[in-house]
């Protein structure tokens, strides 16, 4: 069969979620699962794929879905309930909006800093909606605020949810971990440093805004991507965005308690928030949750060998593909950020005086309203797999590359961001397409980590318009029905950040960077 052909049949599983989800707007879930069944008969009709392979191709898909990436965030999803229904994160936003009465001061301490501890923390629209709420509490102006979230929420997505995109991308490719999160720290390097100036000009309505905010910038920037860089490239994603985060916050706190910044009545709010009578045990209290988290997984990472290599012991290893070249997963029943987190949040509901059958109420809430969720991400890493496995990726791989040549990395963060504005997801975004990205690096002799970091930062760009996460964005800051308004917004903003990305995609490696 020609070339061409197959290229066109393999990709009619992405053209249907592109067209259900941005045309017909089906739920994500439904047209996973529409997807999945698709996938299923090509690969047996086309590829001429046993049932019996295709079968367990699609298990080997849901089972790594299931355990680590699904119990992670739920896990995240947990603690951030609970500590809303404990009442901690309303101590939390009052210490946060406590800090400055300047609006750009605020905005880089909440949206950007603790925007992208949330994204660390749980991911999966917390570090829009939470932050944008805050901001227009304070007296924002409400699309601004969410238009400022959603533009800061870009590219901390490779790193998102304990770093499960990253964690997925190795699971998928094969690709050591480490060395994937280390190569997306760095081709984000570009588009990250430069967000804070543009969320200041967005949030300050034009460039006038950044008058003698500079200096502060600058220090807050460096304060985040610094330390993300060291953590991605030495532990992994798992902690990069949460200590980039951490460190921060604290250099803002400082910078704005020490630093004199001048005084423009245009940016100023009238009241730094809700006043709280808010102690250091209560601050410790609130926190804690987070803290034992960043704690656990700090001292169960590879930093800690002992504690590390003890609790890894508890896996089994399954190969559930009946094929050639099955591979084997590796379940880690302990040493899993999943596991971990969950025990986290249960010390901290603990600690906060939330009863173990509140906890548990919680748990089963969380669990709940996250089905069709579940039920998205199991079936995206089913058509991963059996697309693997069939031959499928290839097929879109041959193509790619007749067409586009060594030119490819180019467009690679662009396939990225049409994945993640179709399924809102940069976990999903990475099952679709990071195979695709990996089999083209290998045809075209280019670094297969790279373009593998290429897709990730592509699949947080295209997040900031998809449908999923201006929906969100929208509820929490009141503006349900003009998610269109937003999106126009933010759109000049992706395509910016896109052709951006690409460049340093394509011209990194030209010039020795990578």
């Amino acid at each position: 069969m020609n070339m061409f052909v197959l290229f066109i049949i393999a990709l009619l599983p992405i053209i249907w979620l592109i067209v259900a989800m941005s045309v017909l707007k089906m739920p994500g879930w439904k047209a996973c699962v529409i997807a999945l069944v698709a996938t299923f008969l090509i690969a047996i009709d086309i590829k001429h794929m046993s049932v019996l392979n295709a079968a367990t191709a699609g298990l080997e898909g849901i089972a790594n879905a299931l355990w680590p990436i699904i119990i992670v965030i739920l896990a995240a999803l947990f603690v951030y309930n609970l500590t809303l229904e404990t009442g901690a994160m309303e101590k939390i936003k009052a210490m946060l909006a406590g800090v400055s009465t300047d609006k750009r001061i605020l905005m880089l301490l909440i949206a950007f800093g603790f925007g992208n501890f949330m994204e660390g923390m749980a991911g999966f629209g917390t570090a829009v909606a939470i932050p944008a709420g805050i901001l227009v509490g304070l007296g924002f102006d409400p699309l601004i605020a969410v238009v400022t979230c959603l533009v800061i929420n870009s590219t901390p997505t490779a790193f998102g949810s304990v770093g499960v995109p990253t964690n997925t991308m190795s699971n998928i490719t094969g690709l050591n971990v480490v060395g994937i999160s280390s190569k997306v720290a760095l081709i984000q390097l570009v588009v990250q440093f430069l967000i804070p100036f543009f969320a200041v000009i967005i949030m300050g309505k034009g460039p006038k805004a950044l008058k003698g905010l500079i200096p502060f910038i600058v220090i807050t920037d460096l304060a985040y991507i610094i330390p993300q860089y060291a953590v991605a490239a030495v532990i992994g994603p798992d902690l990069a965005n949460i200590i980039g985060a951490i460190v921060c916050m604290v250099v803002v706190i400082l910078l704005a308690l020490k630093m004199k910044t001048p005084e423009n009545p245009e940016y100023m709010v009238e009241t730094s928030g809700k006043k709280l009578d808010i102690n250091a045990k209560d601050a410790f209290i609130a926190w804690s949750p987070f803290i034992f988290i960043f704690l656990f997984l700090l001292l169960t990472s590879t930093l800690v060998a002992p504690i590390h290599d003890f609790l890894s012991l508890a896996n089994s290893k399954i190969a559930f593909y009946t094929g050639k070249n099955p591979a084997t997963l590796t379940f880690y029943w302990i040493d899993t950020p999943g596991v971990l987190i969950l025990l986290a949040g249960l010390l901290g509901g603990a600690l906060q005086k939330a009863p173990f059958g509140t906890m548990m109420r919680v748990l089963g809430r969380t669990v709940a309203s996250n089905v069709k969720t579940m039920i998205t991400i199991c079936s995206v890493l089913a058509v991963a797999k059996i697309m693997g496995y069939s031959g499928m990726t290839s097929d879109i791989s041959k193509v790619l590359v007749a067409v586009t040549g060594s030119a490819f990395p180019f467009i690679s963060p662009l396939i990225g961001t049409i994945g993640g504005f179709v399924t809102g997801s940069g976990t999903s975004t990475t099952a679709l397409f990071g195979a695709v990205q990996v089999e083209t690096a290998k045809a075209i002799g280019a670094n297969q980590y790279w373009l593998a970091a290429g897709n990730l930062m592509g699949a947080g760009l295209g997040k900031m318009i998809c449908p999923q996460s201006i929906a969100i964005g929208s509820a929490a800051v009141g503006l349900a029905g003009r998610e269109s308004e937003i999106m126009g917004k933010v759109v000049p903003w992706t395509v910016l950040f896109t052709v951006i990305g690409g460049i340093v995609c394509f011209v990194f490696p030209l010039i020795g960077l990578i």
